[in-house]
């Protein structure tokens, strides 16, 4: 975790750290990053990025944390939109897409993470974006049973793993190429037309039934 001398750092140092941070685990992955890399193209001694981290580890932990955060704004503001269930669902897909590509560096970071076992916290990192993702999920699929706009027999933790995860494998296939190579930076508009098509599929499962009753 990241140290008060470091929170005690101008902002603009502390973006220009986890921006070099960022590049390396980016490109190089967890175990082939160079903190010597890191602190050659900040101009920092080495001991600084530790007393600012902790270790490489700790380096680590807060760029995923910080990418984490970054994504909770567009989020939140798609879940807090006009709209029944359904249309602040496809806000948030699309919210998701639109973070993916501005920041392809965290995605690719994300997915190192997602794919390789040897990553020190793998565990504790999905558990928390999974955790975020149900927190995020929750309310919003229990007010749309409470408005009636979903069945009310619905299993909230398996809606909740299935949005997850059909969400996950769309931006996967749309910015991955070896995920799915005919979808792979397809034009915008047919992207739109893949979230629409994965929006009316959701949509057919959970919406609720004429007749349905949630009194």
């Amino acid at each position: 975790m990241r140290s008060k001398t470091f929170d005690n750092l101008a902002p603009d140092k502390q973006d220009r750290i986890l921006d070099a941070a960022v590049d390396e685990f980016a490109n190089h992955g967890f175990h082939q990053a160079s903190v010597n890399r890191m602190v050659g193209r900040l101009g920092i001694a080495k001991g600084s990025l530790f007393k600012y981290f902790g270790s490489k580890e700790g380096l680590f932990q807060q760029v995923f944390e910080h990418a984490v955060n970054m994504l909770k704004g567009p989020l939140k503001t798609a879940r807090s939109a006009e709209g029944d269930t359904f249309d602040r669902l496809r806000l948030s897909l699309a919210a998701g897409l639109d973070f993916v590509r501005a920041h392809p560096r965290l995605y690719r970071i994300y997915l190192k993470v997602l794919f390789q076992e040897n990553i020190p916290f793998r565990e504790p990192f999905l558990r928390q974006v999974r955790g975020y993702s149900a927190k995020f999920l929750r309310p919003l699929l229990e007010d749309g049973v409470a408005k009636g706009e979903l069945r009310a027999d619905l299993d909230l933790d398996m809606a909740i793993f299935l949005i997850d995860g059909l969400f996950d494998r769309l931006l996967q296939s749309l910015t991955v190429p070896e995920m799915h190579p005919t979808l792979y930076d397809i034009p915008d508009q047919n992207a739109q037309q893949r979230m629409d098509q994965l929006m009316d599929f959701i949509r057919r499962a959970l919406a609720a039934h004429t007749g349905d009753t949630n009194a």
